[in-house]
């Protein structure tokens, strides 16, 4: 795989005047979860799973059912080892302490309200910040893509080369975030929405959007840890370097005696299969590792022809004695009945 040919990390494209950005980590925004008035264990101990998974672990429970909510058997089973989210969350009474330095709210809502903030999808909301934000300070700008390209939610973009915008044109990207959830029975209340500054919606199926807190938190903190850079994919086992043109002429020509061996080509009318299994091999761009495996079959197919038709030709020998033998002992029979019949003629017999 090419790699950026820019010390930043970047992409330049020969002959012109174009970067392409990365999409690393950019920017490290306070991230705070808020859960309000949860009534189930297991959903903050699910949270704090989904927290974790994503790089995140400021969660604060606002007036929960069970006071002990953090220390509860459900809660740690259902939180499958992140009990350091656990250990590092907050009880508080009131949704003024939990929102305690932040400067920018995010209420989740499966309907959106008559009055209030915008409703957008996560992935809109987030876009629209990293255009304003990150786009005009990093030089990147992420747009919502067509569902085809779904496995890059956040695509950097083609920009032309622009000088540095000075830092009054740019609009401050918010220090502190905070999503907040409602209650398992009722959802968050009106009052509690009207305060925030977009109502985040999971685009949902409309006949069942209903989603439980904790695939709600994973969705929302899964779109929110792609906009501000995913950790990078663990590393995989290196490639085996592409087979060039002689490693392919060499196996097709292994392939081909092989095959001759086999019978099921016939060296006096080819056609054109092995033209035909040279453009198959062209296509699928071989690896020297795959060039391996295929010389290997090829020279199994040779020794198990071998193996075949020498027990075909000991089979025929054999054969062929047992009816040598069979032969020779018919014609043995035969004279010795000959011999015992003139031996037992009358003497006027045997002189006629």
């Amino acid at each position: 795989m090419a790699r950026p040919n820019n010390a930043d990390g970047s992409w330049r494209r020969g002959g012109d005047n174009v970067v392409i950005l990365p999409l690393a980590p950019l920017v490290t925004v306070r991230t705070r979860f808020v859960l309000i008035q949860t009534s189930h264990a297991g959903n903050v101990g699910a949270a704090a799973r989904a927290m974790k998974t994503m790089g995140f672990d400021d969660l604060v429970l606002v007036a929960p059912r069970w006071p002990n909510v953090l220390r509860r058997e459900e809660t740690i089973q259902r939180a499958s080892g992140a009990l350091d989210v656990l250990a590092n969350a907050r009880i508080v009474d009131t949704l003024d302490e939990a929102l305690d330095g932040m400067d920018h709210l995010c209420a989740t809502a499966m309907t959106p309200r008559d009055f209030g903030p915008p409703t957008r999808t996560p992935r809109e909301h987030f876009s629209r910040w990293l255009d304003g934000g990150l786009g005009a300070t990093q030089g990147l700008i992420a747009q919502p893509v067509q569902s085809s390209e779904a496995a890059v939610p956040y695509p950097a973009q083609r920009l032309p080369k622009q000088p540095d915008a000075s830092p009054a044109s740019v609009e401050r990207f918010p220090e502190g975030v905070a999503f907040l959830f409602g209650s398992e029975r009722f959802g968050m209340r009106n009052e509690d929405v009207y305060r925030c500054h977009v109502c985040l919606s999971i685009p949902a199926n409309p006949q069942f959007g209903s989603l439980n807190i904790g695939a709600a938190l994973q969705v929302i903190a899964y779109e929110w840890r792609l906009a501000l850079g995913s950790f990078p994919l663990p590393g995989s086992t290196p490639h085996s370097a592409a087979a060039d043109a002689a490693q392919v002429a060499g196996m097709l020509a292994h392939l081909q005696e092989s095959l001759e061996a086999l019978g099921f080509l016939d060296p006096l009318a080819p056609k054109k299969l092995m033209p035909r299994l040279n453009q198959l091999f062209n296509r699928a761009s071989v690896t020297q590792e795959e060039i391996h495996i295929l010389r290997g079959i090829a020279k199994a197919v040779m020794q198990q022809s071998v193996r075949v038709n020498t027990a075909f030709q000991l089979e025929v020998e054999a054969s062929a004695r047992a009816e040598v033998n069979a032969k020779g002992q018919a014609e043995g029979q035969a004279k010795a009945q000959d011999i015992d019949a003139s031996a037992s003629a009358s003497p006027g017999q045997k002189l006629d």
